[in-house]
C-alpha cells in the first residue's frame, strides 16, 4: 500500500511499483485515518507512509495499523528528517525510515528488504538516531570545582585579582591558584582567553557564587 497525500506522488510510486513482478499493489491512501482502514481490508505485507497529512498523520496511522497488524512492515517515506519527526516515528514501529530523495530503486529495494526483516534507514537519519545515543562531550568548564567557576564568572566580567580577591572574600594567592587551575582545565592560555570563553559558554549567568 501506499499512503501520501500527493496524488502524484501516490501515481508515480504505484506506477513504478506496477513494473515489478514480485510486488502486488493493494491500495492508496490520501490519509492516516483512511489508510489505517484500507490497511484493515488488505492485511498488507508493506505500507510506504508519508507523514505530514490531513486526517491522520503518519505516526497516528503507524501506531493503529500495527496495534491490529503488528506483523506489518512500515516505512516511512517523507521530505522530513527533524528530531520531531523521526523519533516519534520509529516509537511508533516504523520498521524503515527513508526521504523522497530516494531514487525509486532505492524504495523498492526497501521493500524488498521489508519483507526479510531488514531495515533501510537513511544517512541523515541514522545520523541523528546515533547522536542521540552516543554520549555528549562534556564541556571543559564542567570540570570546574564550584569556586573555580565563581572565579572564572569574575574573570569575564573583566576583574583583576585583587577585585577578585575583595568579591569572593578569599586571598590573593588563592586567586592567582584559581586562575591557573582554571586556565589549565579550559585550555586557554591566559585570563582574557578564559573571559571570552566564559561569556561564549554563559558562564556569566550560570556560576553561583558563595558569599
Amino acid at each position: 500500500m501506499i499512503v501520501d497525500d500527493h496524488e502524484m506522488v501516490r501515481l508515480g510510486m504505484k506506477t513504478y511499483l506496477l513494473t515489478e513482478d514480485r510486488i502486488d499493489f493493494l491500495g492508496e491512501a490520501k490519509s492516516g485515518n483512511e489508510a489505517a482502514k484500507l490497511a484493515k481490508l488488505y492485511m498488507p505485507d508493506v505500507i510506504l507512509m508519508d507523514l505530514l497529512m490531513e486526517d491522520g498523520n503518519g505516526i497516528e496511522a503507524t501506531r493503529k495499523i500495527l496495534s491490529f497488524h503488528p506483523h506489518c512492515k512500515i516505512i516511512i517515506l517523507t521530505s522530513y528528517y527533524d528530531d520531531e519527526k523521526v523519533f516519534p516515528a520509529i516509537e511508533a514501529g516504523a520498521h524503515s525510515y527513508l526521504l523522497k530523495t530516494a531514487s525509486a530503486e532505492e524504495v523498492t529495494g526497501a521493500v524488498y528488504k521489508a519483507v526479510k526483516g531488514e531495515s533501510v534507514i537513511a544517512s541523515k537519519v541514522a545520523d541523528k538516531m546515533l547522536n542521540r545515543f552516543r554520549p555528549q562531550e562534556r564541556k571543559a568548564h564542567e570540570e570546574l570545582t564550584t569556586r573555580e567557576m565563581d572565579v572564572l564568572k569574575c574573570l569575564g566580567e573583566g576583574l583583576t585579582n585583587q577585585e577578585i580577591s575583595e568579591e569572593l572574600f578569599i586571598g590573593i594567592k588563592t586567586v592567582k591558584t584559581h586562575v591557573s587551575n582554571i586556565l589549565s582545565k579550559l585550555g586557554v592560555a591566559d585570563r582574557t582567553q578564559a573571559a571570552i570563553y566564559a561569556n561564549r559558554n554563559g558562564i556569566l549567568h550560570k556560576a553561583g557564587r558563595k558569599e
